[in-house]
């Protein structure tokens, strides 16, 4: 073999490896993904409300978990409920009537459930998904439970036709407790279905800080009367 040609070889065996290396390097640093997927990345690497690992590592699966079986004395134990002295709705001829119980609802007519989120208290995108579930979870168990005690009440109709139309569900803000126990309040007051979630404090927060308010399921005008005029969350 010539010395040229081994000259060639060396030659294109260095520029070729410094090609690949350039190139690599260009790739992992997001050079060569494509314009639509580079906001996207960017976003996700710059994402300031992503939960810390911390969170993911202290924060279990069943943290807050309901027992289905043991009613609203267990949810009170785990942190599911606020107590009723402090969340009580005040004295009225309606508070006294379980949930559902002024209910009137007609064929079709839309039903849903809002989640009431308080903001002031810097939950992360995953805790307050966690919290909204438990207050779903809640409310769902409250009317349920008076569905089954009256089969053909107004309360049982709500329960079937909110699932029948997709179990409609909105989540909004408020900014302080007052304001939740507020709307918790006004919501008992009317018949609707409400349910204050406490915390049990295993992660980010206090423990027995109230997080989330469901209100419903109940017909859309009846619920709009007491969250309508809250923000999307």
């Amino acid at each position: 073999m010539s010395e040229t040609t081994s000259a060639v070889i060396v030659t294109t065996s260095i520029v070729a490896f410094i090609s690949g290396f350039g190139l690599g390097v260009w790739s992992l640093r997001g050079s060569m993904i494509p314009p639509e997927l580079a906001a996207e990345r960017q976003a996700n690497l710059h994402d300031p409300f992503e939960s810390e690992e911390s969170d993911v590592e202290e924060e279990t699966l069943l943290d807050h978990a309901p027992n289905w079986a043991n009613g609203e004395d267990a949810d009170r134990r785990q942190g599911l409920r606020a107590s009723a002295t402090a969340a009580a709705a005040p004295p009225s001829s309606s508070s006294t009537n379980g949930p559902g119980s002024q209910l009137r609802i007609s064929p079709n007519e839309e039903c849903k459930l809002v989640l009431v989120v308080r903001t002031d208290l810097g939950m992360t995108k995953g805790k307050i998904a966690a919290q909204c579930s438990h207050a779903t979870l809640a409310c769902y168990k409250t009317l349920s439970r008076a569905a089954q005690q009256q089969p053909q009440s107004p309360a049982a109709q709500v329960l079937r036709q909110w699932e029948r139309l997709g179990q409609a569900k909105i989540a909004v803000q408020v900014k302080s407790e007052d304001e939740l126990l507020a709307l918790l309040a006004k919501a008992r007051g009317l018949g609707v279905t409400a349910e204050v979630i406490s915390d049990a404090g295993r992660t980010q927060i206090a423990s027995g800080s109230r997080t989330v308010l469901g209100v419903g399921p109940a017909p859309k005008g009846l619920v709009d009367s007491v969250t309508g005029g809250l923000k999307l969350l």
